[in-house]
C-alpha cells in the first residue's frame, strides 16, 4: 500500500540526510594529524648493498603521505573529501592537509628519499618543451641558396 497522494509525511522527520562523518573542522584536522603521525611511524625496509664487497644492508625508508592513504585511514571516499572541500568551514583544513602532503612528497623526492619520477607524476609536475612550428617556415633552398657552380639542370 503506497502513501496517499499529497501527503506531507516528510515534514515529520526530525532531520534530513545523515550526519557528517566529521562534524567540525577540528575533528577532521585531528583525524588527519593522526594519519600523518601513523604514516611517519610506518617505515618500509629496503635492501641495499654497500662497499666494494657489496654487503647487504637493510635500510628503513619513510612512507610518503598520500590522499588515498588518508582516505583509507579515515574510511572515506574521494567524493566525500571533495564534498568537505565545498563546505566553507572545512576549506582551511583541506587546503592545509594537501599542502603538507605536497611539501613532504616534493622535499622527499628532492633529497632522494622518494622516487622522483613517481612523485613528480603524482604531484602533476612535468618538464615540457613547447616547439612552435608555423607555416611561415622557409624552405632549405631559401635559407641556403646554391651557387651557380652547384646548380644542376
Amino acid at each position: 500500500m503506497s502513501a496517499p497522494n499529497g501527503n506531507q509525511f516528510w515534514k515529520l522527520r526530525s532531520k534530513h540526510g545523515r550526519d557528517l562523518i566529521f562534524s567540525s573542522p577540528t575533528i577532521l584536522w585531528e583525524a588527519c594529524v593522526e594519519y600523518l603521525e601513523a604514516t611517519d611511524a610506518r617505515k618500509w625496509v629496503k635492501k641495499d648493498w654497500v662497499g666494494k664487497d657489496a654487503h647487504e644492508v637493510l635500510r628503513e625508508v619513510d612512507t610518503p603521505y598520500t590522499l588515498t592513504g588518508l582516505f583509507v585511514f579515515l574510511d572515506i571516499e574521494r567524493k566525500t573529501w571533495d564534498l568537505y572541500r565545498q563546505r566553507e568551514e572545512f576549506i582551511p583544513v583541506i587546503t592545509r592537509v594537501e599542502q603538507i602532503m605536497f611539501t613532504q612528497k616534493f622535499e622527499g623526492a628532492s633529497v632522494g628519499a622518494f622516487n622522483a619520477n613517481i612523485i613528480s607524476r603524482d604531484l602533476g609536475l612535468k618538464d615540457t618543451s613547447d616547439v612552435n612550428v608555423s607555416d611561415s617556415r622557409k624552405a632549405a633552398a631559401d635559407l641556403f641558396p646554391l651557387d651557380e657552380s652547384q646548380k644542376t639542370d
